[in-house]
């Protein structure tokens, strides 16, 4: 028997429907992950991105494996960590 749990991953309002049954969709998942964080940081201020990485952080780790999780996690933190250009174009550190 197959395990079809759906996972509901949403994000500015746009829901991803995926269905937790093999490594390769869990793979997906991580992938989908990614790109969600990537585009919060360029569209979001600092605040709302730090909401919006635990938001993601906290969905995924119902699904991912504990490695994805923490590749995921390294990911975060290094999208968190990493300088960012400000509006002014004076590059700050985002903490």
């Amino acid at each position: 028997m197959v395990d079809t749990d759906l996972v509901v991953i949403k994000y500015n309002g746009v829901s991803a429907f995926l269905f937790s049954v093999q490594v390769s969709v869990l793979s997906e998942i991580l992938l989908t992950c990614k790109e969600l964080i990537a585009d919060a940081k360029i569209g979001c201020a600092d605040l709302v991105f730090k909401d919006t990485c635990l938001d993601i952080l906290a969905k995924a780790r119902l699904v991912l494996n504990a490695e994805q999780f923490e590749e995921l996690t390294v990911f975060v933190t290094e999208n968190l960590t990493e300088e960012k250009a400000s509006v002014s174009g004076i590059r700050v550190r985002v903490q």
